[in-house]
Formats: structure tokens, C-alpha cells, sequence
């Protein structure tokens, strides 16, 4: 390990090998640190976090604090990060509110600078905030999400998979899985193309997704008539996308913004 002679470090935090801990930052009792993770200067990793391997914390981010929540009695609740996340400057993230629970981060994720995380967030794989994106509690974020700069999203939201919320968004519903929404207040714009094809998908599939969409958003069809449409296509992503309607308790952006000329705009890494 490489730890700084200026760092606190709590004798009750675990610390995994080939851990390094920059000037000034603080890890605190009842916390585990895993393998290969740096945290950098004036970093703070407060109690009852958990921080995978080969995770990058950068200078100024707080991980762990309590949630900003009138109800919290001080409980030991937890924040849980995956491995190989880079979390920058000045971030927040929260542990969870209730006894028992935890805020989750998963792997491979991409918190840039001034992002916040609240309580009991739950943030799937490979999802990306761009600079001052901003979640409130309770908000679940499928795998591979992209949010740009400035989003806002209402607390007990979800954000479907593959989803792109452009810059500025203001969602204070659930966001489809495998659409760009965009706006204040938020609308369906398109299918995200580039986002599916980055992810691997085939041309396919990407049919089948859009065609979905042009049934769920622009036909201006009632939404059990569009479900049923949409069953008839057979597709699991599609099947997927259902689910997540079905499943809404906030209600999603459905809203169409006029036909793009190309509907590729937007993209998820």
C-alpha cells in the first residue's frame, strides 16, 4: 500500500493491497477499501462504506455521508460500490435512509465532476453522469446509462436501460428504456441509436426497438392498445420495454417532440 504520511486513516477501515491514499484524505472506521483502489487528496470515504477494486476516487469526493433526509435516525446504513469506477472531483454519494439498506453503485461506472448520488439510489453497470447531473433518493439506473450534463431527475424515478437523458433534462417521471429523453419537462425524442450499437446490438434488434417506440409514442394509440401492439413484435428488448411501462408507478415520458431528422442523435458509451 501507498498511504500518505498526511492521510487519516482510521485503524478499524480494511484496506485491501495495492491500495493508494493521496495527502489530506480521510477513510473512516467500519469501511473496506478492496484491491488496487486510490483514493485521491482530500477524498473522504465515510463509515459503513464499501468500495470494490481498482476504483478511482478523485480529489474532493465524499462518499457515504448521510442522507439528506428529514426521517434518518442515524441508523448504520450503507453505500456499496462495485470495482473499476472513476468517480471525479467533488462528487457526492449518499448511504441509504432506512436500517438495513444500502445506496449501490455498480462496476464500470463513470461519475464525472459535481454529480450527486442521493440515498438509496441503486446505479446498474457501466452508467455514466456527466458534470452536475443530479439524483435525487430512491432513483433506480439501468446498465449503461448516459446522463448528461445538469439532469435533474425526481426521486423514486427509474431510468431504463441503455437510456440517454440529454443536457438540462428535467425528469420528473421514468425514463424509457433505450430512449433519448430530453426537455423541461422531459419528452420521448428517439430510439438511441448509437447507444444500442455501441452496446453491440445488431440492426435488428435496433429495428425491432424502434419500431416499439413508433407504436408506444407516435401513433397516438391508448397505452394497453400500444402494449399489445408491441407484444405482437416478439422481441425480448421490446418485451423488456413493456415491463418497464407496466411496472411504472410515476408514469413515463411519453410525450413525442416533432420527428427528428435523424433520429441517431445522442449516444451512450
Amino acid at each position: 500500500m501507498d498511504l500518505h504520511a498526511t492521510a487519516v486513516i482510521s485503524p478499524e477501515a480494511r484496506l485491501g493491497s495495492g491500495v493508494r491514499v493521496g495527502p489530506y484524505a480521510v477513510i473512516e472506521a467500519d469501511t473496506v477499501v478492496g484491491d488496487g483502489t486510490e483514493i485521491r487528496a482530500h477524498a473522504v470515504v465515510k463509515r459503513y462504506t464499501i468500495l470494490g477494486s481498482g476504483n478511482r476516487i478523485h480529489e474532493h469526493a465524499v462518499l457515504g455521508g448521510e442522507p439528506q433526509d428529514l426521517g434518518f435516525d442515524g441508523s448504520p446504513t450503507r453505500l456499496v460500490i462495485g470495482d473499476r469506477n472513476v468517480i471525479r472531483e467533488f462528487v457526492t454519494v449518499h448511504r441509504a435512509s432506512k436500517p438495513g439498506s444500502a445506496t449501490v453503485i455498480g462496476s464500470d461506472c463513470f461519475l464525472m465532476a459535481g454529480c450527486h448520488v442521493a440515498h438509496d439510489c441503486v446505479l446498474g453497470n457501466r452508467v455514466i453522469l456527466a458534470n452536475g447531473a443530479l439524483l435525487s433518493g430512491h432513483i433506480s439506473v439501468g446498465d449503461r446509462v448516459f446522463l448528461s450534463g445538469g439532469v435533474l431527475s425526481h426521486q423514486f424515478c427509474r431510468i431504463g436501460r441503455l437510456a440517454f437523458l440529454s443536457g438540462g433534462t428535467r425528469a420528473p417521471m421514468d425514463c424509457l428504456p433505450f430512449v433519448i429523453t430530453e426537455g423541461h419537462p422531459a419528452r420521448a425524442r428517439a430510439v438511441n441509436v448509437v447507444g444500442l450499437r455501441r452496446a453491440g446490438w445488431k440492426a435488428p434488434e435496433v429495428r425491432a426497438v424502434k419500431e416499439a417506440f413508433r407504436i408506444l409514442v407516435r401513433s397516438g394509440l391508448l397505452l394497453e392498445t400500444a402494449l399489445a401492439q408491441m407484444a405482437e413484435l416478439h422481441d425480448p428488448n421490446v418485451d423488456e420495454m413493456i415491463a418497464f411501462c407496466r411496472e411504472s408507478k410515476r408514469g413515463f415520458h411519453r410525450n413525442a417532440v416533432p420527428e427528428p431528422d435523424d433520429d441517431e442523435g445522442g449516444a451512450t458509451a
